[in-house]
């Protein structure tokens, strides 16, 4: 027997499958390695946001066991109540460290740590001026702090000054932007951004979730990689990402860090990451500082993998990060490029509205460090063979 409402779910879903905007969940049923099983076959994925290979190092796996054998699978409660342990203090320093930062603080996810920063720092009142393509969990930190806010063009300098310039008085304003950006894998013109911000005396805001443990001559990020450290107090990022674990940071001054812990409401309000997570965190960190070559590994194939996409004649836009989208515009289109490729053994899924513009439809692509040659030669066969089947190349 059907409960109540349950036809208004079936009408919205059989339109979001005439649109070809349905998601289902693909079961993995290994380790998240370069190849995966997936209906039972070997699948080579190229759409993991592990960079570094490091969700399955050795290291990491020995730190989350070692952690789990002393404090057990859970945390308990919240950081304020009796859930703060060591892995997490441990955590929070290296990431200070790493980030030459006064503090850092350590929220379950990025989305958490996004809905409790945004509002932290700015309220009803103020002015948040947000690029367009920024990533939903600032959005919705956004709209949830109560502040006037406006969308710029995405990396549109000139419209964000004209935004600035016609704030009325000196209204407090936050700028709020992706250091990467996780669907077209370009990056904020931080330095100019920066510039505009501080003719106009605004706060400037950086998610750095696809920069950290990627950008950077040592890693540090997108602040590293534009030499700005030193001109932005704050920033965030997550430890999901290159880092190959969960949760993310807010690293900056040690005040700004003790107000979070007092106002940031997804921080006071939930359990405390798991310490088997901090202490596999903390270990990636280091394995980040010492293993250079990692990062050398991932740039190569990153190389390698766009320039033989755009030799297929598949367009990309202009990324400068292991995202590699190749744009198809149509979602069915989009849909039927990804379905045959997994035919092919290639795990590629499609991205289509709302994650990104309606017309934007596209097959994102990322690589890793540990893809070997024989690998992306094979993605980009899988690649040739089902963009002529389908004529889009």
């Amino acid at each position: 027997m059907h409960g109540a409402g349950t036809p208004m779910f079936d009408e919205e879903l059989a339109q979001l499958a005439e649109q070809h905007l349905q998601r289902e969940l693909r079961l993995i049923e290994s380790a998240p390695e370069p190849v995966v099983i997936l209906n039972g076959r070997p699948v080579i994925v190229m759409a993991s946001n592990d960079y570094l290979g490091l969700a399955t190092h050795p290291l990491l796996k020995k730190a989350a066991k070692e952690a789990t054998d002393l404090y057990g699978v859970g945390a308990g409660a919240s950081r304020l109540v009796s859930g703060t342990l060591p892995p997490h203090l441990e955590l929070e320093a290296a990431i200070a460290r790493f980030k030459e930062t006064e503090a850092s603080l350590v929220f379950g996810s990025g989305y958490l740590a996004n809905l409790g920063l945004i509002p932290s720092l700015i309220g009803p009142g103020g002015l948040i001026l947000a690029d367009r393509l920024c990533h939903a969990s600032l959005l919705d930190g956004c709209r949830l702090s109560g502040a006037a806010f406006r969308r710029y063009r995405h990396r549109d300098l000139g419209h964000l000054a004209f935004l600035l310039a016609a704030r009325p008085g000196r209204r407090k304003t936050l700028i709020v932007t992706d250091g990467v950006f996780s669907m077209d894998g370009d990056l904020a013109p931080l330095p100019e951004l920066l510039d505009l911000a501080d003719r106009y005396e605004a706060q400037v805001l950086v998610d750095d979730a696809h920069g950290t443990g990627v950008m950077g001559r040592e890693g540090r990020g997108t602040l590293e990689h534009f030499g700005i450290e030193s001109r932005l107090p704050f920033h965030m990022g997550t430890l999901s990402k290159a880092l190959g674990t969960c949760g993310a940071y807010v690293a900056g001054p040690a005040t700004l860090i003790r107000y979070l812990v007092n106002r940031a409401r997804s921080f006071i309000y939930t359990t405390a990451p798991p310490p088997s997570a901090a202490a596999a965190a903390l270990a990636a960190l280091a394995v980040v500082r010492s293993d250079q070559a990692r990062r050398a590994r991932l740039w190569a194939n990153q190389q390698r993998f766009q320039a033989g996409l755009r030799s297929l004649g598949f367009t990309l836009p202009d990324t400068q990060s292991p995202i590699l989208p190749v744009l198809i515009g149509d979602p069915e289109k989009a849909v039927a490029l990804a379905e045959r490729l997994l035919q092919l053994r290639v795990y590629a899924p499609a991205i289509r509205p709302p994650t990104v513009p309606r017309g934007s439809s596209r097959i994102r692509t990322t690589v890793t460090s540990e893809h070997t040659d024989d690998q992306l030669d094979q993605v980009l066969a899988s690649f040739k063979q089902a963009g002529q089947e389908l004529a889009l190349i």
